[in-house]
């Protein structure tokens, strides 16, 4: 098999905000997770867990989703500000019937973005709440001079204001978020985001509009033609991006599998599912270039990963699952789709940072796990702010049951800063492959400068509490350079990133 890659064809930049994530008031993802408060035992900074940001720090976080999720369409913003003991208390419906305290709120989440250094991206209330609210939270976060927000901002103690990156109105509209028919989100998202005013013109807020959580185009027609319907020559349909969401959950959604006992029996379903991601990337694409065809609004697939039955003994509302060999898999070969797909999307969160779903991070009391996801993006930090580069197989097998093919092995590769990044990823749950890499038009002498690997001995292998980590990212040296091939070892179920 043959990997060849032209370091002189460029096809775009790779937006670092493709490597974003996504918190949401859901289970342990904030409280415990994220957000412990200032009087814990547990070391913190202004109630921020200090572990969990020295690690969110090494992979670096570039644009954090908040506060949900179908938590963000009942969250009313003002209960969430002011001295806390005042704040309102709610149940949180959609995830166990707990109930939220606010303690975490808005000052806490911009907080923990400054901490982190990364953008923000507040998700709106549009399924019971309304466009005075959602003006009226831009109007305190970014709001200056004189206005009732911006005094109110500055009475709860911040004098200057924030900046906030991405806005979006609604959060699956079509489902938890109003089971909305697609014209009448449509002519909602147009009034509302009217309203979301822009008090900084040098660094106006990004607009998102809600799209498919399907492969079906239906919603993304209908929005997109109520959206340009009309619509003033540059203003884009009014949005700057556009959602998608894509959950790999391997068998039904009823018996989706054990995140730990399931990996290997699911493996190929789980990722034929991951591969998935590119077939409603390009249906979603296909429509938008009909509209936009100066590529002005990126597609924002701002809720990914793998989806398991929850942990036995936990919260079935809490979503907690393991995170194994197969969701390092998950995670290469999809964040390798992103890349390829860099000229429209633009941004993607996982779902979700800290104990939820497909987690970077898991934590139980005070002690604190990196899952081989983690490890992924720490490998994956190269591609950031690169120049994807052309690449393609040759002799690249399909693999799996007739039910889940997929590529044997998967990749991208972009450069930046005279550095080329190539991203691999070995499908096979058994078989090892040898790969030769191609590099042309490098235009110097060929040099591996580092080489990581992500593996381990099985795909259901994990790192846990109380013991040493089994999957983490190491040295990976099965490769040798002749001129300007390079051949590769790949063993199975690894991802592996060389930098050249």
């Amino acid at each position: 098999m043959k990997l060849i890659i032209d370091a002189n064809k460029r096809e775009g930049v790779i937006n670092p905000e493709l490597y974003g994530h996504f918190s949401e008031h859901l289970g342990r993802g904030i409280y415990e997770g994220l957000f412990v408060g200032e009087d814990s035992d547990i070391p913190n900074t202004d109630g921020i867990r200090n572990d969990v940001l020295e690690a969110l720090r090494e992979i670096e976080v570039p644009v954090l989703r908040w506060p949900g999720g179908c938590f963000a369409d009942e969250y009313h913003w003002m209960d969430g500000i002011g001295p806390k003991d005042q704040r309102k208390k709610m149940v949180n419906t959609n995830w166990g019937g707990v109930t939220e305290d606010n303690s975490f709120g808005t000052h806490e989440f911009l907080r923990l973005c400054e901490l982190l250094g990364c953008k923000a991206y507040i998700n709106g209330n549009l399924g019971t709440g309304s466009a005075k609210e959602m003006s009226e939270w831009v109007e305190y976060m970014t709001g200056t001079g004189i206005s009732p927000m911006t005094e109110l901002r500055k009475a709860n103690g911040r004098e200057e204001p924030w900046k906030i990156d991405y806005f979006a109105v609604g959060n699956e509209s079509w489902g938890c978020g109003g089971n909305m028919r697609p014209a009448y989100y449509a002519d909602l998202y147009r009034h509302t985001q009217t309203f979301l005013r822009n008090y900084d013109p040098k660094n106006p807020i990004q607009k998102i509009c809600v799209g498919p959580g399907t492969a079906d185009t239906k919603w993304t027609k209908t929005v997109l033609d109520a959206c340009y319907e009309d619509a003033p020559a540059g203003t884009h349909g009014f949005m700057d991006y556009f959602t998608i969401h894509h959950y790999v959950v391997p068998d039904t959604w009823e018996h989706k599998g054990d995140a730990v006992d399931d990996a290997d029996s699911l493996w190929y379903k789980s990722l034929n599912k991951a591969r998935f991601m590119e077939t409603i990337i390009e249906k979603n694409e296909a429509i938008l270039d009909q509209y936009d065809r100066e590529g002005k609004i990126g597609l924002c697939v701002d809720e990914w990963g793998g989806w398991y039955d929850v942990m036995k003994g936990t919260n079935p509302g809490f979503l907690f699952q393991q995170n194994t060999m197969r969701d390092a898999l998950i995670a290469g070969v999809t964040l390798d789709i992103f890349n390829k797909h860099c000229k429209r999307v633009r941004m993607a969160n996982i779902a979700q940072m800290v104990n939820v779903l497909q987690s970077v991070i898991l934590t139980e009391g005070k002690e604190m796990v990196k899952t081989p996801t983690f490890y992924v993006f720490k490998m994956y930090k190269g591609h950031k702010g690169g120049e994807l580069v052309s690449s393609y197989f040759t002799g690249n097998k399909e693999i799996g049951p007739d039910d889940a093919r997929v590529p044997m092995v998967s990749a991208s590769a972009s450069v930046k800063d005279g550095v080329l990044t190539l991203t691999m990823s070995n499908l096979s749950k058994e078989e090892n492959v040898d790969l030769d890499v191609q590099i042309d038009n490098l235009n110097c002498s060929m040099k591996v400068s580092e080489a990581k690997i992500v593996n381990s001995a099985k795909v259901s292998d994990h790192n846990d509490f109380g013991k040493a980590e089994v999957v983490t990212e190491k040295t990976f040296d099965a490769y040798k350079v002749e001129g300007d091939v390079v051949k590769v070892s790949l063993p199975a179920h690894s991802v592996v990133m060389m930098q050249f």
